[in-house]
């Protein structure tokens, strides 16, 4: 779908629903492949039926009207993992206006584009009354968005429970033991409080609704940091990595001193994204622009992903003419309007663009032939799409990847790894370009893995591909691949292959795209270590019978006990030659970029002698002869207003460079490379003839 058309669908979707957050209205349509019909399907009943699979909404929150209302551009922590409609849709507005969804039904069956005009949305969306302050909502009761392990756990709780009594509930759902419960997002003055069991949460000073984030703690010494006193996490160091689509950034190192805007600040100055238009996902709740990083209840190293509203303006002119006061953030400095004449220029945001070139966001073509040719052109178009460094894909078929990796004995065999990509995914960039991309990744698959890519953006690739998956490994592995849904796209699929598995490949584990790094890492290690325990299972049977079949069974022991020192020394041998073969490989290295070196100063210096005089000429002519270190001789004629320059390069062209030798003249003795150059031979007297001594220096 065209840029053009997103921007027409996004804004027929917030006209019909009513959802004024436009990247909570992006996320349902990207969750729908930007299916205008299904979209609308997740937040508005028809008037027959009840949706198929009803998605449980958040209460709304009440907001006081004394409460400050502005959020400074955070949203909560996997913003793009909340499904189901807008917080700000009550569900008799939905019912309301299921006629006006039939309606869009019928808009779209003839419309030519399948896309609801602003003419026809206007006329249709005129009645809606999607006003959040119907909603009704509970004074005496507090909810908790409990996030762990990339989901959320909806709790509601009485104001006068417990500490306690919340981490029973945590336990009930997350089954994660009260002892080993840490929670993140409490109000900094109030951290030290919430460590209580007894304390009351009515007595933490939290809003109707509340964003708290589950560490499970393990044995490994961890301390929970909200125990910390906050002047002493003011002068630590706190590591802030950002996933952006836009451009790909190095982990920021600041102080906990430093304050949201400040950090805000930092980020435009490298993105290029405007203060206003940053949108952060990973904040605890309740923090603001002046709140320190020491404040805000974050970790020492924390992950927050970035995007840029700009980029998702809706070209509706109703912008225009929208009656709402623009409230402007007391907290905010003059950085965040650097651009404010070119802001209230509004024909200049949100006039209508020409239309852009769509980008071609596949890696293999449609229709591809045969899975060869696909895998080549993804290995290529990948490279080229996103640079080094890159994993090490595969080329060929699946069939032959697989045989590479599993159809081998114990010890020489792998796992296969399948990258699913998807270019209609949001996440595929930022997977691509920060998670891909990393050293720990790239060594993991190349040591432990054949990596297989496949390009899955294209109905006729992926049926192509599904079919494959079917006759060389299984049709739950087709099946598998078949359900993995676009917002968790891209996925990688790890595939192997042991007795227990009863002798066939299966899909050991599913890796979505919506992982950080270490994440990633995590559980592509945990299933490394899985599959190798399996294969060591596997590969002492085969030793053992190996065994029996050649020695006596009072052998076994001596037997292993040489086994293992041979394996050792074979260790120790190839390490010792891997070392000797390195340091061959790096002086040999060495000296071949010498030998270069020198070669292209000598055919430089050789390429810029003037022409030597003919035999015949005699006048204004000087013969130069230059004795080596060896006792041998370099002869040649010059022209008299030939420079120094002419008779340095001369003695360079012949593999003698001026940086190791001197030039001496006979008599008076001067060392010509210590002169100006750019005289002639005749002001040095090196006329009629002339001997000179080359030296090494």
């Amino acid at each position: 779908m065209s840029a053009e058309n997103k921007e027409e669908t996004l804004a027929s979707f917030q006209a019909i629903t009513g959802i004024d957050d436009v990247g909570e209205a992006f996320s349902h349509l990207e969750a729908v492949n930007w299916n205008l019909m299904d979209a609308l399907s997740r937040v508005m009943p028809h008037d027959d039926t009840p949706l198929s699979n009803p998605i449980h909404r958040k209460e709304p929150r009440t907001t006081d009207q004394n409460q400050d209302l502005n959020t400074n551009g955070f949203t909560a922590p996997n913003y793009d993992e909340m499904p189901g409609p807008s917080s700000l849709v009550n569900s008799g507005a939905l019912t309301a206006n299921a006629g006006v969804f039939s309606e869009v039904i019928h808009l779209q069956n003839t419309n030519q584009q399948g896309f609801p005009t602003s003419h026809m949305l206007a006329e249709l969306t005129s009645s809606i009354n999607l006003d959040p302050s119907r909603q009704s909502n509970n004074q005496n009761t507090i909810i908790f968005n409990i996030h762990f392990n990339q989901q959320m756990y909806d709790l509601r709780l009485p104001i006068n429970a417990t500490i306690e009594q919340l981490k029973r509930k945590i336990f009930d759902v997350t089954q994660v033991p009260q002892c080993r419960q840490a929670l993140r997002g409490w109000p900094p003055s109030k951290a030290s409080d919430a460590q209580l069991p007894e304390t009351q949460i009515c007595n933490l000073d939290l809003a109707p609704e509340n964003e708290l984030i589950l560490v499970d703690i393990t044995n490994d010494g961890f301390m929970d940091t909200e125990q910390d006193d906050i002047s002493q996490r003011m002068d630590k160091m706190f590591t802030i990595k950002i996933l952006c689509d836009l451009i790909p950034m190095d982990p920021l190192h600041l102080t906990g001193r430093t304050t949201i805007h400040e950090l805000k600040t930092n980020v435009y100055y490298i993105t290029n994204i405007p203060v206003r238009h940053q949108e952060w996902s990973g904040w605890p709740s309740r923090c603001e622009n002046d709140t320190t990083l020491a404040q805000s209840g974050i970790e020492m190293s924390h992950t927050f992903v970035l995007r840029s509203s700009a980029n998702r303006l809706p070209n509706n002119t109703s912008v225009l003419n929208s009656s709402e006061p623009v409230t402007v953030d007391s907290g905010s400095s003059a950085d965040e309007f650097e651009d404010a004449t070119d802001f209230n220029n509004a024909e200049y945001i949100f006039s209508d663009s020409p239309p852009s070139q769509p980008i071609t966001r596949h890696l293999i073509p449609n229709n591809t032939d045969n899975e060869i040719q696909g895998s080549t052109q993804f290995v290529e178009n990948y490279k080229q799409r996103y640079g080094e460094p890159h994993a090490d894909f595969f080329v060929g078929s699946l069939e032959d990847a697989l045989r590479l990796a599993c159809h081998k004995p114990a010890k020489q065999r792998k796992m296969l790894a399948i990258y699913l990509h998807h270019g209609e995914s949001i996440l595929t960039n930022v997977f691509c370009d920060h998670l891909m991309k990393h050293e720990s990744i790239i060594q993991t698959f190349r040591e432990n893995f054949v990596l297989f890519g496949w390009d899955m953006t294209y109905e006729s690739n992926k049926d192509m591909f599904l079919s494959s998956l079917t006759a060389c490994i299984s049709s739950n592995a087709s099946l598998t691949a078949r359900n993995i849904k676009l917002d968790k796209m891209p996925a990688i699929m790890l595939v192997g292959k042991t007795r227990q598995l009863g002798r066939h490949c299966e899909v050991l584990s599913v890796i979505h795209g919506n992982l950080g790094l270490d994440e990633l890492l995590i559980r592509v290690m945990a299933t490394c270590e899985m599959y190798e325990e399996q294969l060591q299972v596997e590969i002492r049977d085969d030793i053992e019978r190996a065994a029996r079949d050649q020695v006596k069974a009072e052998q076994d022991q001596a037997y292993e006990a040489t086994l293992q020192a041979d394996m050792a020394k074979d260790a120790a041998k190839r390490q010792k030659e891997a070392a000797q073969a390195a340091e061959s490989k790096r002086i040999e290295s060495e000296r071949a970029e010498e030998d270069a070196r020198r070669e292209t100063i000598r055919f430089a210096a050789e390429q810029s002698l003037p022409q030597e005089p003919s035999q015949l000429e005699t006048s204004n002519i000087s013969k130069v002869r230059v004795r080596k270190p060896t006792g041998h001789y370099l002869e040649r004629r010059f022209y008299t207003q030939d420079t120094l320059q002419d008779l340095l390069n001369f003695v360079t062209a012949n593999g003698f460079l001026i940086e190791e030798y001197k030039i001496f003249s006979g008599w008076p003795r001067r060392d010509l490379t210590s002169i100006d150059s750019s005289q002639t031979l005749e002001a040095l007297k090196l006329y009629p003839q002339e001997t000179v001594i080359l030296e090494e220096r």
